[in-house]
Parts: structure tokens; sequence; C-alpha cells
């Protein structure tokens, strides 16, 4: 038989071909198998609000003027007695039946005993704000005042209404008879904004007990909408973990001088080329736990493209970290450490050279990034042995839950009360890119995780911290709702 010569041209034109398909065809496979689950159908449990208390007690908690501040002749403590002497007039059911300690300055530690006490739960918040610039608002930022269908004022968002919703779905539920399956712990500190140690004093008083709990929530992550690439529905996010967080300070020294007669290289100058590094040299990509749980979970129902680069992460990372790199934003957060510059300081005079100067940065810390580390790399990236660089405070990030897989009973109380609220929210683990005071309780459980109970636009999200800071009404109403489901399950 005569044998068939193949064309060496028409083979090297032909191994593009199949080299394409040979890698085509698997990706192709993973992101036709990269689909959603079917959602198990939801049957919202019925609740009772009084919307008119509610809207009332927060009103008056947001009335009470509890500005923390690391300056403490700047803290005015008899707004903080007030505030506390007001949660026992509004809540007189969880008083008379919880059992409460004062720890520390501010901590208010409740413990609601259950029929049993192997599992605990501890819902926090924080009744502490911080500062409002009041001739930036529109209305009083302490007044409480109701209008065009939201409450107004310090506080409304961050986080006296989670701190009300707890309040008030128990003061509620006590009065229909209630009892939690387990012990219900409510810890709230008026010093989170400042990073204080009551909160840690909290966890310290729980730990000698020997209280391990099952479930903690803090503040953190809300029902969002267009947060993830290619997801047009609304994500309700849980943090199941947060990044770390330091500030570092950059100084330089110099004999000074008159202006008329510069160096060739100035002290700011030598420092700006310092931020110029930084800024051109990110920190390598991470591929964290609650980051990865986060891109299975939500690219499953994302635009086929897009799916197609999250069911293939491996091949695409490079594609991924270069769209992060250039775009910024909060997903380029949860791949990398980010270092962004607050602060530059050098003469207080137009015509005198500097005789020291600094810039700071807050850097937000992910994985295995520690303060550090973090400290070492900034070294080698200015490459300038006269620039002192050394960290000012920091924290480092928080250690993700075991249960952060999400296979957690917490986690999965915690899903259905979310699900019964918001059932066409698609719930998913994240990881949060600001500090709470939930990463201490890290030392006593491993399912801390982080929600606040509000579906929140982009809009809104700006208000925390801001000016004219509020919460629609309806909102609010929602928050109770959310808590007296969740407390029936725990």
């Amino acid at each position: 038989m005569k044998r068939k010569h193949i064309n060496r041209k028409t083979l090297l034109k032909a191994l593009p071909v199949a080299a394409l398909a040979a890698v085509a065809l698997p990706v192709m496979g993973k992101t036709l198998r990269f689909r959603p689950a079917k959602p198990s159908p939801v049957s919202p449990a019925p609740v009772t609000v009084d919307r008119e208390r509610a809207v009332e007690n927060l009103a008056a908690m947001i009335r009470c003027k509890t500005v923390s501040s690391l300056d403490e002749s700047r803290i005015d403590w008899t707004e903080f007695e007030r505030f506390e002497a007001l949660l026992k007039e509004r809540y007189p059911l969880v008083h008379a039946t919880a059992r409460k300690e004062k720890v520390g300055r501010t901590g208010l530690l409740y413990c609601v005993k259950g029929a049993s006490s192997t599992a605990p739960t501890v819902l926090m918040s924080h009744y502490d704000v911080v500062p409002a610039e009041e001739e930036n608002w529109t209305r009083p930022p302490f007044g409480g005042l109701v209008e065009d269908g939201c409450l107004w004022g310090r506080g409304t968002l961050d986080t006296k209404v989670t701190l009300m919703g707890i309040l008030e779905a128990l003061e509620t539920l006590l009065a229909e008879g209630y009892r939690p399956r387990q012990d219900l712990y409510l810890a709230f500190s008026g010093q989170e904004e400042i990073a204080g140690e009551d909160c840690p004093a909290m966890v310290a008083l729980l730990r000698e007990r020997g209280i391990s709990p099952a479930l903690v929530l803090d503040e953190g992550g809300a029902v969002v909408e267009q947060v993830f690439p290619g997801v047009t529905q609304e994500c309700a996010l849980i943090g199941v973990a947060e990044k770390g967080s330091a500030n570092i300070r950059l100084s330089l020294a110099s004999s000074g001088g008159h202006a008329s007669t510069p160096p060739p290289v100035s002290t700011l100058g030598r420092l700006s080329r310092a931020l110029v590094a930084i800024e051109e040299n990110p920190f390598p990509r991470q591929m964290t736990a609650p980051v990865r749980e986060m891109l299975d979970t939500l690219g499953r129902h994302s635009t086929p493209l897009y799916r197609m680069i999250f069911a293939n992460q491996q091949l695409f990372a490079p594609l991924l970290d270069l769209y992060c790199r250039r775009t910024g934003g909060e997903l380029n957060a949860m791949l990398r450490t980010t270092v962004a510059p607050t602060r530059f300081e050098g003469s207080r005079a137009y015509n005198v050279m500097p005789p020291a100067a600094s810039f700071g940065v807050n850097v937000r810390l992910l994985g295995e990034d520690t303060v550090e580390s973090v400290v070492d790399d900034l070294k080698r990236i200015v490459d300038d042995e006269e620039i002192v660089i050394e960290p000012v405070e920091g924290s480092n990030p928080s250690n993700p839950s075991p249960a952060s897989r999400t296979d957690s009973e917490g986690y999965r109380k915690l899903t259905e009360a979310i699900r019964q609220t918001w059932p066409e929210a698609l719930v998913s683990p994240y990881l949060m890119m600001a500090g709470s005071d939930s990463r201490h309780y890290c030392a006593i459980s491993d399912s801390v995780y982080r929600f606040s109970a509000m579906r929140l636009s982009k809009e809104e999200r700006a208000m925390i911290h801001g000016n004219d800071e509020r919460v629609p009404v309806e909102t609010l109403v929602t928050v109770v709702a959310f808590y007296q489901r969740l407390l029936r399950l725990v």
C-alpha cells in the first residue's frame, strides 16, 4: 500500500490549530460546568416590627453625641452615659431578662440564657461614632430628624442602626415568650472607631469563662448591586475575614536652608521619588481562601466571558491581575496588599527648605503579609537608606475562620436569615477591606462573620463617615426583621 506523505507546510499550519484546540476545549469544558447550583426554596418566617417605635428609638440614639476620640479630653462621657441609660429605658424586657455587665469604660455585655450553653451566639455592634462637621451637613448630624423618608444623623449607618435592630428584635420576641436555643450574648462597644480596649476586654472575659461562640456576627458586608464583574443580581456579602491595617511613616532629615539656594535634589523630591516607586511597584497578587470562595460563588452567576475567566482562574490569573492593577477598586484590593498615601509634611514656609519632611501611607495587609514584612518590602522598593521607614500603628490580617468554607452551622443560620429577608440576593463570602472589632473574636471562635443587615446603594455606602449620613426608614425596618429571623434560629 502506498503511504501518504504529509506535507510539511500543512503540518506547520495545523500545529497552532491543534495547540489552540488543546487549550480551548478544556477551558470551554470547565466553563460549561461552572454553573450555579439550583437554590433551595425560601420560606420567610413572619415578623412583627413596630415601625414607629423602631424609628423613635434609633432617633433617640442618634441624639446622643457618642463621639469617640484618641484624645480623651475631647470625649463627652456624659453622652455615653446618656446612651446607656437610654437603652435601659427603651428596652425594659431586655434589661429585665438579660444579665448585663459593664466592661471597661464603654463595653456593654448582655447575656440571655438559652436552653443550652454548648454553642452560644454573639451579636455585636458599636455605638461610638466619628465626628461630624456640622457646617457641611444639610440636616443636624445629631438631630435625629425624619425627612424625605429617611432618618438623618451620624451613626444611622455606622452602626447604631444594627444595635437598634438587635435590641428591637429581641424586645419584641421576649414579649412573645422567646427563649433562645443557645446562650445569646450582645456585645456593644463605645470605642470601635478608635480601636479601643473595651472590645478586647469583653473577649478576654468570655475566654476566662471558657465561652467559645458558635457564631459571632458584626458589621461588614451588605446587600449590594454591581460590585462584581458580570453579575447584575444583588449580592449579600458576608465577610469571613478582614485585611490588616497599618499606618507607616517615611521620613527624611536634611540640613534645611534658604529656598533661594536649593540642592540639586530636595528632601521632598527624594520622598516624592520614593512615593512614585511605591505606586509603580504594587504588591504581588495573593489568592486567599475568602476571595477564592467569592470568585467561585459569584463567578458562576456572571456573564459568559467573565464566567470563563473565573472558571479557569489559574489560566487567566495574569489577565485578571493586569485588569485589577489598572482599574484599582475593591476587586484589586481583594487580591493584594494596598498602599495609599494619605499625608505629606514639609516646611511651613514657602521660602524655607524643610529640615525634615515625611509622608504617611495607610497599608491594608492581605494574606501572608505582616506589618514587619511590609516595612521590609517598602525599604526594598524605595531603595534609599537615608529614608527612615517605620510603622506608627497597625494590626495584621485576621485569620479567616476555618468555617469560611461556608459549611459551618453558624454560616448556615446566617445565610438562612439573609435569604428569608432578601430572597433574590446571591449570598456569598467575601474579604472585608475595612477593620472591625470582630477580629478580636477570632481568638475564641472559628465562626466570626461580618454582615451589616442592610441593602446599601453605592451612594449610601459613601455616606458612612461622610456628610449627610442617613438611613431610609424602610431599611431600618428591614434590619429589625432580619434580626428577628436570625434570633429565631440561634
